[in-house]
């Protein structure tokens, strides 16, 4: 039924599609005779409104679900095709559903009429209740390897829909979806005849005589690619059965073996080919034989399919990559947009990797540079960004500005991403990048593209020293019209940090105070921030004056956060004390030490009578906390596809690990009167990454106590781990007392990994104790039963050996930034103590460095991480030492040469000699 335009302005369509409307004409169910049209009309408007997210009570939907169930006794075809699909939508929230089985059952008869059958089908799946399943499982083993393509298909979306509420009843139908699979459509599960009463109970073929229907023979074959999926959701977690599965279909090394003729079921095969790829590096070779074999199939969606798979293999080769690049360069001169656009996003992805295998398409894709479809020329100017050189960018500059109006912001976003990653390339060139990317700011755009600019100027600003006065300029001009107020503060902080180092500071402080005078609350605060640190850090009295004089002109401003930061800089200028610590400081504490030390601190109620101690944070530089905080770029997020390897989630930051840890330990009720976790150190491995059990350690130092935690793993299917503990053996006069050991009750695949703890007691708390300890797994194997999948009553005592684990200095150390210079000139009066030390089995000094940071655990400052000579070097780092144990400093003078190796002299400075002690003893 459809609505003029008219109608629609009046507010027709909003009343005809109202629910309180629909469930008035809902009488039209009971009327006698039924009119079929009308009944039609409103079961539209019924799905519609659940379409558009629309909700009906319970009750509600019960009256609507059981009126109409009435209609099922009407012989139109088309009604009880809708009855059926109102009827599957109105389940999930109706009640005693189940009523209406029976009607159901009735038309997923095989001497039914053939058009009802599929839909009835895909209604029972919504009504029947799990337990049920076992029930009908006969008509879904017909209705799988039915002749008709349409019931098949029905059938095998229930069945896929069945499948996480009744798994063991579903696993039974592999062999039907094994066949429907294969394209052996036989007559019928039960019977062989073709007549509607033949076979095994009177259940034949779909085929009905007496209607007169015959089967039109599938063109599509798109049964193939239900009938996968169910296959794979019966078989994912046995990777064996899903290999040999991929194997079968696969069709040979050339892929012309297959059975499988739906391009969809082949793109299918070819992802699931992929997973087991990345997931088994061992069966990787006969994997991609097989899906090169697919780069030859006559279906340009397999083709695609199978390039962008080896594309986005994880550890491809430039070798690998050459036949899926010839595929995908075809297909950029296709007459086809979508396989131009699908072609050049792929190649676009992989130009981020390998820039030098792409650029065998350049001449290809900047004949794309003017298609019409925009879409298809963004990824191809910004895949020739990623793979050009340097003489080739000025060109690529000009033919971008051509069409930057013409394409969506998410497109422009990719461009100036792919401009940004290109002006680290090449440095030389950023007089130009630098003006398109000023012309692109002023134009019009969303918050996106406007952060994206803005982050690509603050890069070039960064790392190239040359564009810095000219990016600041742009920048300024841009804040003038900024409707951002996220961009406005991030540029006003970049001005405070950047712009009192210019030759000439006074030309930003126009613009800064303009924000002072013109916009909201948020941009004032962040300006008076920016421009007290011009008066304080740019060294000139007069301006320092000048800025003065603006400031207190801010102590008037109607917001408080405006005026308190005002008053607090106009405070700074009179002690420069101050002023070093709160805007000169290079330093600041570590957020995520510092969130974990006041949740330990809150959370015990011993804790609030003694203030907390802020000394025992360890700090970072400014620099590190701004990589901690840094989000992905947007190249990464937007310009790039996603792929298989980008799904992989990022590693847990250190505030994760340190409050993940706390949690887990604080559900220990053994561990509630031990107090803070003073440290935790990094998870050691104490097993190889291939062995059958997986163990790693982590250290919780405690003011009294040290507990182990042991994250174990179990890789073996068939085999459950009980009373699983392990067993520490400390060096003697360790100083440690075991206390107890609590061990995992049972450990299956499905529970892994699990955590064993061992609780030790510091016989001297003040002492920092270095041990090792050997270390034994002692568990009852037990083997699992298949058909029930519970542990045999009976097993064996089994012990598994690990490494040695060390207790070492490290473990009573916290990395913290200072000052080096000024900190080592502070501790002078302090513990100092000097020692030299022979290396002869370092290489390098690289290599000395790395072992020194790793067996301190302590922070390397100033870069001196890395050597800039091969012959002399000094290394110098910072520590906080738990315990009360205050700061250390380490200066590391080292020598190189070939006959005598490393030759060091370490130098240490503390507040407390047991610190100093501590460090010196690690190195010996």
């Amino acid at each position: 039924m459809s609505l003029s335009k008219k109608d629609e302005e009046s507010g027709l369509s909003t009343y005809y599609n109202n629910k309180t409307t629909v469930i008035q004409e809902a009488r039209v169910f009971n009327e006698s005779p039924i009119s079929p049209r009308k009944c039609r009309a409103l079961l539209t408007r019924i799905v519609y409104l659940l379409y558009v997210g629309e909700t009906f009570s319970t009750q509600e939907a019960t009256n609507l679900f059981f009126g109409t169930t009435k209609l099922f006794q009407h012989k139109d075809s088309a009604l009880r095709q809708m009855v059926y699909l109102a009827i599957k939508e109105l389940a999930t929230t109706a009640e005693d559903v189940i009523m209406v089985t029976s009607s159901i059952m009735k038309d997923m008869q095989p001497n039914s009429e053939v058009i009802y059958r599929p839909n009835a089908i895909r209604a029972l799946c919504r009504i029947i209740d799990p337990s049920m399943a076992q029930g009908v499982e006969r008509f879904f083993k017909a209705a799988i390897v039915d002749k008709n393509t349409s019931i098949s298909s029905a059938a095998l979306v229930s069945a896929y829909h069945l499948f996480p509420n009744a798994k063991d009843v579903v696993k039974r139908w592999v062999n039907e979806a094994q066949e429907a699979v294969s394209g052996k459509s036989s007559s019928s599960f039960f019977g062989g005849s073709n007549s509607g009463g033949g076979g095994y109970l009177g259940w034949g073929s779909s085929s009905n005589t007496a209607s007169g229907y015959q089967p039109i023979p599938s063109t599509s074959y798109i049964t193939q690619y239900h009938a996968l999926g169910l296959l794979y959701l019966i078989r994912q977690q046995d990777r064996m059965a899903v290999t040999k599965m991929i194997q079968q279909l696969g069709g040979g090394k050339t892929g012309s073996g297959t059975v499988l003729k739906n391009p969809m079921a082949l793109c299918m095969l070819i992802r699931y080919a992929a997973k087991v790829m990345e997931e088994d590096p061992n069966v990787q070779r006969p994997m991609l034989d097989l899906i090169e074999g697919w780069l030859r199939h006559k279906s340009d969606m397999v083709n695609l399919e199978a390039a962008r798979v080896i594309c986005e293999m994880r550890g491809v080769t430039a070798a690998q990559l050459t036949k899926p690049i010839a595929v995908l360069q075809l297909f950029l001169s296709s007459p086809k947009s979508s396989l131009r656009f699908a072609a050049t996003r792929t190649l676009a992805s992989l130009a981020l990797t390998h820039p030098a295998s792409v650029a065998t398409c350049n001449v290809d894709l900047e004949n794309l540079i003017s298609d019409q479809n925009r879409s298809v020329a963004t990824y191809a100017i910004t895949t020739l960004l990623k793979t050009g050189n340097e003489a080739s960018v000025d060109r690529l500059m000009k033919q971008i500005s051509g069409f930057m109006s013409e394409i969506s912001d998410e497109f422009k976003v990719i461009i100036v991403d792919a401009i940004r990653s290109l002006c680290l390339k090449f440095p030389s060139k950023h007089a130009s990048m630098l003006a398109f990317l000023s012309g692109v700011l002023r134009d019009e755009g969303g918050y996106d593209f406007k952060r994206a600019i803005v982050e690509a100027m603050f890069d070039m600003i960064k790392f190239i020293g040359d564009c810095k006065e000219q990016a600041l300029s742009h920048l300024c001009e841009f804040i003038e019209d900024c409707e951002f107020t996220k961009l406005s503060v991030r540029i006003l902080h970049l001005l405070g940090m950047e712009g009192p180092k210019s030759p000439q500071p006074t030309k930003y402080i126009r613009y800064i105070y303009n924000r002072v005078v013109l916009e909201n609350a948020t941009v004032r605060a962040a300006a008076v921030s920016s421009l007290a640190k011009f008066g304080l850090n740019a060294g000139d009295s007069k301006l320092a004056k000048s800025v003065n004089v603006l400031l207190n002109r801010c102590l008037d401003d109607v917001d408080d956060e405006v005026r308190d930061r005002a008053a607090l800089y106009l405070k700074l200028y009179g002690e420069q004390s101050l002023a070093e610590t709160y805007v000169k400081e290079e330093s600041i504490y570590s957020l995520s030490a510092l969130e974990s030390k006041l949740v330990s601190y809150i959370s015990d109620p011993d804790a609030a009578e003694q203030p907390f101690d802020v000394s025992s944070i360890p700090k970072i530089s400014r620099e590190q906390a701004s990589k901690e905080a840094a989000r992905p770029s947007t190249l990464d997020t937007i310009g790039a596809p996603s792929t298989s390897n980008a799904a992989t989630p990022p590693p847990p930051t250190t505030a994760e690990t340190q409050s993940t840890y706390l949690q887990q330990l604080a559900e220990v009720p053994e561990f509630a009167s031990y107090g803070p976790v003073q440290n935790s150190s990094k998870p050691a491995q104490l097993t190889e990454s291939e062995t059958e059990y997986q163990v790693s350690c982590i250290k919780h130092i405690f003011k009294e106590h040290i507990v182990f935690q042991f994250n174990v793993s179990n890789t073996i299917p068939d085999t459950v781990l009980e009373q699983l503990a392990v067993l520490l053996q400390p060096q003697a006069d360790s100083g440690l007392t075991e206390d107890f050991v609590i061990p995992v009750p049972s450990l299956g695949t499905s529970n892994s990994p699990a955590i064993v703890y061992v609780s030790y007691t510091r016989d001297d708390p003040e002492a920092y104790q270095t041990t090792s300890f050997s270390a034994v797994m002692k568990f009852i194997s037990k083997e699992v039963d298949p058909s029930t999948g519970e542990p045999e009553e009976e097993g064996y005592e089994d012990e598994y050996a690990l490494e040695d684990l060390e207790l070492t200095a490290a473990d009573y150390i916290v990395p913290t930034y200072v000052t080096f210079t000024s900190e080592w000139d502070r501790l002078r009066g302090g513990v100092s103590l000097t020692e030299t030390f022979a290396l002869p089995a370092m290489e390098s000094l690289k290599a000395a460095c790395d072992s020194i940071i790793e067996i301190l655990n302590m922070q390397p400052l100033g870069g001196s991480e890395e050597p800039q000579s091969t012959s002399v070097h000094t290394l110098q780092l910072a520590g906080l030492v738990t315990g009360g144990g205050g700061k250390v400093l380490v200066r590391c003078r080292m020598t190189y040469s070939k006959a005598q190796g490393v030759t060091l002299e370490l130098g240490v400075r503390a507040e407390k000699q047991e610190a100093a002690n501590l460090v010196v003893s690690a190195i010996v």
